[in-house]
């Protein structure tokens, strides 16, 4: 029976903790109203982000104002996009109740694709991302060591983000063949890539409480 059937996937879906799903909720909400606060800077400024100048709206679609700048944005691009970096793990959690299981969904959402979102990230940013100068501390990243190179442009951090990202797909590999002490690997990423790591510790938490 339909109700019976909805009823039993509901059941073995994961249940995150109370602080973690009411993260996820409000994070979700986060990027949308980080979306709204980006939007917000192309009404009221001509160039929001000056590493895309031709990112801009006409004249007459703008209102007679400017927001003043943090650093090279102006301030509700800067809110957003930091909205949008310490909200967007709760996409892979939201993702892990909806769709995920104990096993496959866990390496699935909760390590595999926020290993692939740093790769992707990292690599733009070293190689394809327009760097505005000089670098500054305001320079928003999806993990605290690519922040180190955003806000730096030292290669150093950015290999450093691409050998935790080679972390991440070990990691994965672990889950999927049910290694021992695969919890040390996803706490070690976790920590590593925080914040977008925040699913892999809460993953590997649990499992160091549950396993003993």
């Amino acid at each position: 029976m339909p109700g019976f059937s909805d009823h039993r996937q509901q059941l073995t879906r994961p249940q995150l903790p109370a602080w973690l799903d009411r993260y996820t909720t409000l994070g979700l909400y986060g990027l949308l109203v980080g979306t709204g606060l980006c939007l917000v800077a192309f009404l009221t400024n001509p160039v929001p982000d000056p590493s895309f100048p031709w990112a801009t709206l006409p004249e007459s679609l703008r209102l007679p104002i400017a927001q003043p700048r943090i650093e090279h944005w102006p301030v509700t691009y800067t809110i957003g996009i930091w909205l949008w970096v310490f909200c967007f793990p709760a996409l892979f959690l939201a993702g892990y109740q909806r769709y995920g299981d104990l096993d496959r969904g866990a390496a699935l959402w909760l390590v595999e694709l926020p290993t692939v979102a740093m790769l992707g990230w990292t690599t733009y940013c070293r190689f394809l991302w327009p760097k505005l100068h000089p670098p500054t501390w305001n320079a928003p990243a999806y993990t605290f060591v690519c922040w180190l190179y955003c806000s730096t442009y030292d290669s150093i951090w950015s290999n450093a983000a691409f050998l935790i990202a080679l972390l991440g797909a070990v990691t994965t590999i672990m889950i999927l063949q049910r290694t021992r002490r695969t919890k040390y690997a996803l706490i070690g990423f976790g920590i590593l890539a925080l914040p977008l790591g925040l699913p892999a510790l809460y993953e590997g938490a649990r499992r160091a409480r549950t396993e003993g």
